[in-house]
């Protein structure tokens, strides 16, 4: 048995006093970029596309890092797609929890409602409202606006208080948030930090 233990530890790179902080360091560092891209993601004015690529750039350092650097390959893949998938369905999540609980209230009324074929050729729902100051406004999915609305509803929206997001749309008042999109973000976020601290913590020497 103990030769085989020392075969096996042989495989391993010898512990040092700043693995433990290197890992950490990057468990952390990599699910948060990918959480704020996500985020970023939301606004407009071409925020997606830079979202893409940090989030992008984030994968790429996670199989980098554990896969080139602490020959994980496992771990390095895990961590990758698990980076991508945080920033998913980190966005939206944080959208709403942001304009939801920070945002003001205005009552609004549905002037139409229909569908838009985006350039992939799929069929989104849009929402066209009018708010209690006059100012129209054109929603998609992306604001809450998923065809559970009907023309000349009164709807509330949650504008962001400094004016960069696009108000998120309710048929209600009410600030609470769903928390299937925020509890999935948070295990995504999970995965994604073990992973790379798995590879961290069980690095092997280069071949």
């Amino acid at each position: 048995m103990s030769e085989v233990h020392g075969e096996t530890a042989g495989h391993l790179a010898p512990a040092g006093p700043g693995r433990t902080p290197n890992s950490l360091k990057w468990a952390v560092l990599i699910p948060v970029v990918a959480t704020a891209a996500g985020f970023l993601a939301q606004y407009p004015y071409g925020m997606l596309w830079l979202g893409v690529l940090i989030v992008l750039g984030a994968a790429a350092a996670a199989a980098i890092v554990a896969g080139g650097l602490w020959h994980r390959a496992g771990a390095a893949t895990l961590a990758a797609f698990a980076t991508m998938a945080l920033a998913l369905f980190a966005g939206p999540a944080l959208y709403e929890l942001y304009v939801k609980q920070a945002g003001d209230r205005v009552d609004a009324l549905v002037a139409d409602t229909g569908t838009h074929t985006n350039h992939k050729g799929t069929e989104l729902d849009v929402c066209r409202v009018v708010d209690t100051s006059g100012t129209v406004r054109d929603l998609s999915e992306q604001q809450n606006c998923q065809g559970q609305f009907r023309p000349e509803q009164h709807v509330v929206l949650f504008v962001d208080p400094l004016g960069a997001l696009d108000p998120w749309v309710e048929a209600t008042g009410e600030r609470t948030v769903d928390g299937v999109g925020l509890g999935i973000t948070a295990g995504l976020f999970a995965v994604t930090g073990s992973a790379l601290f798995y590879a961290g913590q069980r690095r092997r020497p280069g071949r």
